[in-house]
């Protein structure tokens, strides 16, 4: 039976961090192994995004820490609570989240890629990198991880330059090659951070964007 996947805030601007989350829900198909989630499991998801929407997180996370108490399995309440988690900027607390889904069900793309987020706000690109890999290697029609994939490679070859050029200060080409990396990424950023200011004046959208699991094709940014 499918299940919905959970809405959360999008993640910072690709200057701040070069992976986004999904923005919208995604259809989800459950193991074959797994029962359908219990009525009050899926009752408790919907209150507890309707109390997410109301910028009411502490209610919200304490509504699915209830609901886990008797469905600890669930994969959608423990998407949830991550994204809300990293909303709450408990980034440790959302990471382990986010990486004992992947280890539980390797099949979903979505948590690999609020993985990449995460990892990339902390500058972590090289596992950032990893977690988008494991995205594709899931689902290899992934957009979103594929665009992510990019960034994260545009700030690591940002990375790669500016340690060619510590390691030999004469080294011209690296040094043209740093500054044009540096202003495609200035580029790029930039209709983000506008748009982030015109929602919320914070430079990344305020609105509900965050992964699902998902095993099925989904369309995944913020």
């Amino acid at each position: 039976m499918p299940f919905i996947g959970a809405a959360c805030i999008a993640l910072a601007s690709f200057a701040a961090a070069p992976a986004g989350a999904q923005t919208n829900p995604v259809p989800v198909a459950r193991p074959a192994t797994e029962t359908p989630s219990p009525r009050p499991a899926n009752e408790a998801l919907v209150r507890a995004r309707e109390l997410i929407a109301q910028n009411r997180r502490d209610e919200a996370l304490a509504v699915l820490d209830k609901a886990l108490e008797s469905s600890p399995a669930d994969a959608p309440l423990r998407f949830q609570r991550g994204v809300l988690l990293a909303q709450m900027g408990r980034t440790d607390e959302a990471i382990a989240v986010f990486t004992a889904l992947i280890s539980e069900f390797p099949e979903l793309p979505e948590p690999y890629n609020n993985l990449a987020a995460l990892r990339a706000q902390r500058g972590e690109l090289d596992q950032a990198r990893e977690a988008l890999e494991g995205a594709l290697r899931a689902l290899p029609s992934y957009s979103l991880a594929h665009e992510n994939l990019g960034d994260v490679q545009l700030r690591l070859a940002e990375r790669s330059y500016q340690r060619a050029i510590d390691a030999d200060a004469g080294n011209r080409a690296a040094r043209e090659k740093l500054e044009r990396t540096r202003e495609l990424i200035a580029r790029l950023a930039a209709p983000a951070s506008a748009s982030g200011a015109a929602a919320g004046g914070k430079g990344a959208p305020s609105a509900s964007a965050s992964p699902a699991p998902a095993s099925t094709p989904a369309t995944p940014s913020h």
